[in-house]
């Protein structure tokens, strides 16, 4: 954990911020959790979109609070010559350039990395969208249902046909988006330190998708057996990886892979002889697990599963697991955040080692839209 006398590892970085919503904001937001200054350039008038958002928490909704915590905020209407002329002393002084529009937009606004590289040659500048810079898709619309349907993701796993099930979270914006924005920043950082040179980062969150199903590919590749919709060992096909209701509504989930939790399961649950060579019958040795486990209410099983050590447990609510004391002993929580009234909340749980992040005592607030013009242009000197 820091403290005011250890420099951080991205301390002395500066970062201009175009991007919007989640993918390129939440990018940022790691590098700030880690020292940059990282500075949000908006539109005059209204800002980014996150700010309309619903669920207010203050001034601003509490998602773009939650994605802007310790940044700063510029706003310059990029379509103005005079207002791009403002940019000019910024981008000789960055670092970084992080920006997410179609491709072709900062190409239009003369903010291209070609053009940019000009002014600074040493600048990093990492372009996220959904299918690159590039190809037959680089103009196509969408979002993230769209780019992990596109990649055969959603296919492996999204329940019957009767009731399809959207993923509870947002995998191509993160997954494909923000953490390879990170690692690939980080890596050019370090190529910089070598050369002397910036790059350009082209992030397709679509084209990443692919590394999350290895095990997928691997398998279609070889046996030329694809997975299909719940089919495989890890998207539900296995009695031993699978959800399964219990008597009072809730589920137990079971991740009794390999061969002894398996057996600590069986036994633990009783299940017959004759159902726990799994591979002569999935579909009835899956029937029969589920008959047992929903004959007891969750609160049995919370008591039984853990002290088998197999493996398997209770699904948490979100308000449950963020109540968990053994996140809290381990920091996760650790860190402040707080609006302009004084109000607070956890901040978002960023996946930044504690010794590379800021004090934890010290709140830190997203900023209001414009709210560092002065000091940035220079009028506040």
């Amino acid at each position: 954990m820091t403290d005011d006398k250890t420099v951080q590892p991205l301390s002395g970085i500066k970062v201009l911020d175009f991007s919007t919503l989640l993918p390129g904001p939440l990018a940022t937001l790691f590098l700030a959790e880690a020292g940059a200054e990282v500075i949000k350039i908006e539109r005059p008038g209204d800002g980014e979109e996150m700010r309309h958002y619903q669920s207010k928490w203050g001034r601003d909704p509490v998602n773009f609070a939650m994605l802007n915590r310790g940044k700063k905020s510029l706003a310059l209407d990029l379509k103005s010559p005079r207002h791009l002329e403002f940019l000019i002393p910024l981008i000789e002084e960055a670092d970084i350039i992080v920006e997410q529009f179609r491709p072709g937009v900062m190409e239009r606004l003369g903010l291209h990395f070609e053009a940019v590289k000009l002014i600074n040659p040493r600048i990093i500048y990492c372009s996220i969208t959904g299918y690159g810079q590039t190809g037959g898709n680089a103009m196509k619309a969408g979002h993230d249902l769209n780019y992990i349907g596109d990649a055969g993701l959603l296919a492996l796993s999204m329940g019957p046909d009767v009731q399809p099930t959207v993923p509870p979270f947002l995998a191509a914006d993160i997954a494909g988006g923000s953490y390879p924005a990170v690692v690939n920043i980080l890596l050019a950082l370090l190529q910089r330190e070598k050369t002397g040179q910036g790059t350009h980062i082209d992030i397709a969150m679509t084209d990443n998708l692919f590394m999350l199903m290895w095990w997928a590919i691997g398998q279609g590749l070889v046996t030329g057996n694809w997975p299909g919709n719940g089919t495989s060992q890890l998207t539900g096909g296995s009695p031993r990886y699978k959800i399964y209701p219990t008597a009072d509504g809730r589920h137990v989930a079971v991740a009794a892979l390999e061969q002894k939790f398996w057996d600590r399961f069986c036994d633990a649950i009783g299940l017959a002889e004759v159902f726990r060579k799994d591979e002569v019958d999935p579909v009835a040795t899956t029937a029969a697990v589920a008959a047992l486990i929903s004959g007891q209410p969750s609160e049995y099983w919370s008591r039984v599963l853990p002290e088998a050590d197999c493996c398997c447990s209770i699904v948490r609510t979100l308000d449950e697991a963020m109540r968990d004391l053994a996140f809290h002993e381990r920091g996760v929580f650790d860190h402040t955040l707080v609006n302009e009234d004084g109000d607070t909340l956890p901040a978002t749980p960023v996946a930044v080692a504690p010794q590379f992040r800021g004090d934890p005592s010290v709140d830190r607030s997203a900023p209001a839209l414009g709210a560092h013009n002065d000091i940035l242009l220079g009028k506040g000197k």
